[in-house]
């Protein structure tokens, strides 16, 4: 076989690789991001999320209110996905500056529109992107954990970044907790070990709620399963 004929063969299979993986990725798209790569890759982590995890029909009811936060627990570096997949809408998530800025992975955070927070205290950036995405009406999720929640990383209190920034915004916030997923610090074994995942969803609360002295432990003990309610 000649070296053209060779050259246009592997040329076909990459092609049609790609039409099947373009193909694959927008049939399960369920939001608009904005961009069609972006969609087809929200496609995929459905996908993954749906067959890989069994996260199924399994949705997060959002609520009519104009403004609000998303807040969940995190116990795996899935959470992010399994949150997308639950949602019809995109979701612009506050992570850790260090994590926004690792190579490669940096330009699919930006694409996703992810806001940085700089946990060594400097966190007024931060905090002005995400006024200024909520009242565009994007939806954003924070984990106020700040970090993997597991048993060899325990956090026994949520950070008070997210009873500042519901009191900036006037934003109620949607607390939901995953359930059904390995709690690990390994980033290769959350990805590669199947769950059941799905989802506690509590009744949104107010701002005014939020302010309460009682929310930031009530918060916490939700988050890790002690209570059933917050503020009940």
């Amino acid at each position: 076989m000649s070296g053209w004929v060779i050259l246009l063969t592997i040329f076909v299979i990459i092609l049609s690789l790609l039409v099947m993986f373009v193909g694959i990725g927008n049939r399960y798209n369920g939001a608009n991001w904005g961009h069609p790569v972006t969609n087809v890759l929200d496609g995929w982590v459905r996908l993954y999320c749906k067959k890989f995890h069994r996260q199924g029909i399994n949705k997060i009811e959002l609520p009519d209110a104009e403004h609000f936060i998303l807040v969940s627990n995190h116990v795996s570096v899935v959470d992010p996905f399994l949150l997308i997949t639950a949602t019809d809408r995109p979701i612009r998530f506050m992570i850790a500056k260090e994590e926004y800025e690792r190579p490669i992975l940096n330009r699919m955070f930006k694409a996703a529109g992810c806001i940085p927070v700089d946990r060594g205290g400097r966190v007024e950036g931060a905090f002005r992107s995400t006024l200024r995405a909520i009242k565009a009406g994007e939806l954003v999720a924070i984990f106020p954990q700040g970090g993997i929640h597991c048993p060899e990383n325990p956090r026994p209190k949520i950070k008070p970044g997210i009873i500042k920034l519901s009191q900036l915004t006037g934003c109620s916030i949607l607390p939901v907790r995953i359930k059904g997923v390995t709690e690990t610090n390994s980033s290769l074994k959350g990805i590669l070990t199947r769950s059941h995942a799905h989802f506690d969803v509590n009744e949104i609360l107010s701002s005014a709620q939020v302010q309460t002295e009682p929310f930031r432990q009530a918060l916490s003990d939700w988050l890790v399963g002690k209570t059933q309610k917050i503020l009940s």
